[in-house]
């Protein structure tokens, strides 16, 4: 037999043999990114999805590696909505962000409690840094024909508790509405796997 053929034949039995292993392995599913978030609340971690919202997850992760979210807050908080965070300091300065990332909100994920978007401005391709967890089910949030949605790009797989807790704290109109009276901090987010 050709050595070629031969190199061949052993390149395709080593992929199949791969593929079955990461079946095992894996039960078929994508692999996805899972962070930790440590707050002066408790942890929050999440698994990103990066399949579906590839851009989105590879703009968030950029910041959770340079260090970005370390020592920002949750700065708005509605009661039975949302928490807000990734953007400000606790004395209500605004981090300066890279880049505006284009919308993946046509992606099939719904703003689903425990769900985290990104955050944006009245235009679609404005996010970058902020981002937020849904409390509860946000429909309207999601993506359809004249709505152009929020991107959702993980969900909370543990911590949930400690979302709720945030969700229920007093909120004050400066210097900005729905701004925690009792600082909320991200100590950090790194990497899980």
């Amino acid at each position: 037999m050709d050595r070629k053929l031969r190199l061949l034949i052993f390149v395709i039995i080593g992929l199949l043999f791969f593929s079955f292993a990461s079946v095992l392995l894996f039960g078929g599913k994508q692999m996805t990114t899972k962070v930790l978030i440590q707050t002066n609340k408790g942890n929050i971690t999440l698994e990103l999805d990066d399949k579906n919202a590839p851009i989105t997850v590879n703009n968030f992760l950029s910041y959770v590696d340079d260090g970005f979210f370390d020592g920002t807050i949750f700065h708005r908080v509605i009661k039975d909505f949302m928490i807000q965070g990734g953007g400000f300091t606790p004395d209500g300065l605004q981090k300066k962000t890279k880049q505006a990332i284009k919308l993946e909100s046509n992606n099939g994920l719904k703003n689903l409690r425990g769900t985290v978007a990104m955050a944006r401005t009245n235009i679609p391709d404005s996010a970058t840094s902020q981002f937020f967890i849904n409390t509860v089910d946000n429909a309207f949030l999601d993506y359809s024909p004249g709505n152009p949605g929020y991107a959702v790009f993980g969900k909370v797989i543990e911590g949930m508790d400690v979302v709720d807790l945030i969700s229920q704290v007093k909120t004050q109109s400066k210097p900005m509405p729905d701004w925690p009276s009792e600082e909320i901090i991200i100590k950090s987010i790194t990497r899980l796997s």
